[in-house]
C-alpha cells in the first residue's frame, strides 16, 4: 500500500513545486488594476456609469429608501399589476417617476461633467491642489443631488401605496415579505 502512494505523493509535490515556482516567478510583474482606464472619456467612471448617469437611472443609489419600505417608482411602475394599483396610482407613480428621471438626467450629464473637470485638472499637468478641492467639491455636490432625486420619488410615491401595496412589493422584491415599518404620518 504504500508502494502506491508513493506516485501520488510525489505528483503533489512536483505540482506544488510549480505553483510557488511560477508564483516566484512573477515577482515584480503585479497586476495593475488601472491598466486599460487610461483612455475613459471620465476616468473615474466606466462607461456603463457615464451611461447609466445619462440615462437617469439609479444605480443603487436609493438603496437605503427601497430596502426600508419605501418603494421605488421605477418598480413600482414594473410591477403596476401584482400591486394591483388604481389608473389614480399609476398616473401619480409615473408622473413622480418622470419628474424623478428628468431632474436625475440633467444633474446626472452635470455629474459626468463635474468629473470631467477633476480629470481636465490632471491632464493639464499643471494640478493645482486648490482647484482640484474645488472640482472635487463640486462633482461630489452634484453627486449628491442625483443621489437626493432618487431618494425624494421613493419619499414621494410611499405614500400613494396602501400598507398591503408596500407589503407586496417588499415581498415581490425579496425583502423577506413585508414592508419596513413606516414612522410619522402617512396618508394612505
Amino acid at each position: 500500500m504504500t508502494m502506491r502512494i508513493w506516485p501520488v505523493v510525489a505528483c503533489i509535490t512536483a505540482l506544488g513545486a510549480g505553483v510557488a515556482l511560477a508564483q516566484h516567478g512573477d515577482k515584480g510583474r503585479h497586476h495593475q488594476p488601472y491598466a486599460g482606464q487610461q483612455s475613459r472619456s471620465v476616468a473615474s467612471l466606466s462607461a456603463e456609469d457615464v451611461q447609466a448617469f445619462l440615462d437617469g437611472r439609479g444605480m443603487g443609489l436609493a438603496k437605503s429608501a427601497e430596502i426600508n419600505g419605501y418603494p421605488g417608482p421605477m418598480h413600482v411602475l414594473e410591477l403596476a399589476d401584482e400591486l394591483k394599483l388604481t389608473g389614480e396610482q399609476r398616473r401619480a407613480v409615473t408622473q413622480a417617476f418622470e419628474r424623478m428621471k428628468a431632474k436625475a438626467t440633467d444633474l446626472g450629464a452635470r455629474y459626468i461633467a463635474a468629473e470631467k473637470a477633476v480629470d481636465d485638472a490632471f491632464k493639464s499637468g499643471n494640478a493645482d491642489a486648490a482647484v482640484v478641492a474645488a472640482r472635487v467639491a463640486e462633482a461630489n455636490r452634484l453627486l449628491g443631488e442625483v443621489r437626493l432625486s432618487h431618494l425624494v420619488a421613493h419619499v414621494e410615491i410611499t405614500p400613494l401605496l396602501s400598507p398591503e401595496q408596500r407589503a407586496r412589493y417588499a415581498e415581490l422584491r425579496g425583502y423577506g415579505g413585508g414592508a419596513a415599518p413606516m414612522h410619522g404620518s402617512h396618508k394612505h
